[in-house]
């Protein structure tokens, strides 16, 4: 199937999203995996110590993402706004050797994860700033031989 990650345009055979370490994960987290597991067309599994969600076809990928941001959307704005400011991103990250396989020995795959910038601070104070990585929610882009296991 091919998918678009905000202009980034891939191959693949499925997309997968991880919440590892559910009783670790912030409620952020949570209520981001929730959103995607209510979402049809998804296959949901349990891993030893994650929760797992596979998407097989572009749509199911496009609605997970807009699922995420609207609730990341929802966190920005429950914050004060005369008193901190929210932020998040995407970070991509792979690692391959010349053969195609991770440092783990897996197949080559993407992954997607999330920080969060909070920044607080009001008139007369200096600004406190904190990035958070969110690395319990991730969405992981398969590669072509990646088809197999979790």
């Amino acid at each position: 199937m091919r998918i678009d990650f905000f202009g980034l345009a891939f191959e693949t055979p499925r997309v997968t999203v991880h919440l590892g370490s559910p009783w670790r994960a912030t409620a952020l987290e949570h209520r981001m995996f929730d959103a995607v597991r209510q979402l049809p067309r998804t296959q949901f599994d349990e891993g030893e110590d994650e929760l797992i969600v596979h998407l097989t076809d572009p749509k199911s990928v496009r609605s997970a993402v807009q699922a995420a941001v609207r609730v990341l959307k929802g966190w920005q704005e429950e914050g004060d706004s005369s008193r901190e400011k929210r932020s998040w991103w995407w970070l991509v990250e792979g690692d391959t050797n010349a053969d195609g396989y991770d440092h783990t020995g897996e197949p080559f795959t993407l992954w997607a994860f999330l920080r969060i910038a909070i920044e607080r601070g009001s008139l007369g104070e200096p600004e406190k700033g904190e990035d958070i990585d969110l690395h319990g929610f991730s969405l992981r882009i398969w590669g072509e031989n990646g088809v197999g296991g979790n």
